[in-house]
């Protein structure tokens, strides 16, 4: 057995461990991270980007579609889905290869290995024990099923689903969540059907409702069928196919079943409980800095209770090296973390919905205005209906920004700059946006909102 010693010692090299290290090194602490898989996590691997990189084929589909609508003589012959899995997998390896390069440059210790919390500041990987003045744990996520529901055959999970070699004829998305409305995009790009089953009111639940409103009519524009306010009963397969029936006796058929349901934490059988770590249905429970019951160990990422998000990842993993550091890093709540789903048509949000500002507010001292794209030149080019909607308190600051659209994943930077500067709608309006572009959108709203609308009424 040999050991080695580090001021910060990370279980988990996706983006919120890989994060914590960097920052470490940069503030001047030796770190190590532990991985038994890839460097990137899910994110890189199994989620963010490859997913990503799905709809981007499916987005080039869709224009090749519509070319004649523009003037240029184009049409889909097929979907090569060899060709899309092979831009997959080398957008991926070519990031994972950067990745290892930046960890090395930084000059952060990677261990290959599964590892085992033995003690608050003691992680067994073999024989190995690695040891921290302080102990991070980023061990990240898996997908999650519904009890009695098993994965396999035709019953998949977003993982299977990104390797599949071939287009579904038919498919059903059970979740109307970002994994779930994101697959059925891609899918129906591609030429699937897609029916979506979700259990609460509507699709994009956790969204403003005006913009999940706005989802289902593009989705019902597309083909997209989907089924809201109804629960999952049973599911049956065999070679070819599988039938899901619900709680009201009907039944659907198609070639596979994706489950889409969330994400659980990956901590089972780690060691965090032996050691008295508090937890909670498997998440790791921590204090608003992010540190656990246990003196010098620290939890970050997905295995932490709030949003999945990998840049929450990030950004929790650079606080947990600062506040290690004596810094006293800004804390960010979760609802003012920017959240982009990147189907057709994106959603991207930060800050609360106008109901949650209502209520923390009240009624009276809450006011919003929601800009619709048709306004918009550039959405207009692009061919993209959606809006734009701020929330803000009556005579303060804006507290939301809810906007779904083409490309609007890309306006979030200046919308979450405005929320957690909390900024008024008077203090945003005199900065001019380039014109024509989408984000002359976020100013149309708050010129509407501080009294003096340009292209509103």
């Amino acid at each position: 057995m040999t050991e080695q010693h580090f001021d910060v010692v990370v279980l988990g090299g996706g983006s919120a461990g890989y994060a914590t290290a960097i920052r470490a090194r940069q503030l001047g602490m030796t770190a190590a991270v532990i991985e038994k898989d890839k460097l990137g996590g899910t994110c890189l691997h199994r989620g963010c980007v490859p997913t990503k990189a799905l709809l981007h084929s499916a987005e080039i589909a869709d224009v090749a579609r519509e070319g004649a609508a523009y003037g240029v003589i184009s049409n889909v012959a097929g979907i090569d889905m060899a060709g899309v899995n092979a831009f997959r997998t080398n957008l991926v390896a070519g990031k994972h290869k950067g990745l290892q390069g930046l960890l090395k440059a930084n000059g952060i210790t990677v261990i290959a290995g599964e590892g085992r919390l033995i003690a608050a500041n003691t992680v067994q990987v073999g024989a190995d024990q690695i040891i921290g003045k302080h102990v991070v744990l980023a061990t990240g996520s898996y997908s999650r099923s519904l009890p009695g529901l098993e994965i396999g055959g035709r019953v998949i999970t977003s993982e299977h689903a990104l390797e599949l070699t071939e287009v579904p004829q038919k498919v059903i998305v059970l979740g109307g969540g970002v994994i779930g409305v994101e697959f059925a995009s891609v899918w129906r790009s591609f030429g699937a059907e897609v029916t979506i089953i979700e259990g609460l009111p509507r699709l994009a639940p956790n969204e403003e409702e005006s913009v999940s409103k706005q989802l289902e009519r593009a989705f019902r524009k597309r083909g997209i069928d989907f089924k809201t306010g109804i629960r999952f009963q049973s599911v049956t397969q065999d070679a070819s196919s599988v039938t899901v029936t619900l709680e009201d006796g009907s039944a659907i058929s198609a070639d596979y079943l994706l489950v889409a349901v969330g994400r659980g934490p990956a901590t089972a059988g780690l060691g965090f409980e032996e050691v008295g770590i508090s937890m909670d249905r498997g998440f790791v429970l921590t204090n608003e800095r992010l540190a656990t019951n246990v003196p010098g160990v620290f939890a970050v990422g997905d295995i932490v209770p709030g949003l999945q998000l990998a840049h929450r990842g990030y950004q929790q993993g650079i606080f947990v090296a600062e506040e290690i550091a004596g810094l006293a890093p800004v804390i960010v709540e979760d609802i003012n973390i920017p959240k982009v789903t990147y189907c057709d048509p994106e959603i991207a949000s930060v800050g609360l919905t106008e109901a949650a500002a209502k209520e923390k507010y009240g009624a009276d001292k809450v006011t919003s205005y929601e800009y619709n794209l048709a306004g918009n030149a550039k959405s207009s080019i692009l061919g993209t209906a959606g809006s734009v909607k701020a929330v803000r308190v009556v005579d303060g600051p804006v507290v939301g920004v809810h906007m779904i659209g083409a490309r609007v994943g890309e306006l979030v930077g200046e919308a979450q700059l405005i929320v957690n500067w909390e900024a008024y709608p008077e203090d945003v309006a005199p900065f001019i946006h380039g014109h024509p572009t989408q984000n002359e959108t976020i100013g149309e709203a708050m010129l509407k909102l501080a009294g003096k609308p340009l292209h509103a009424l």
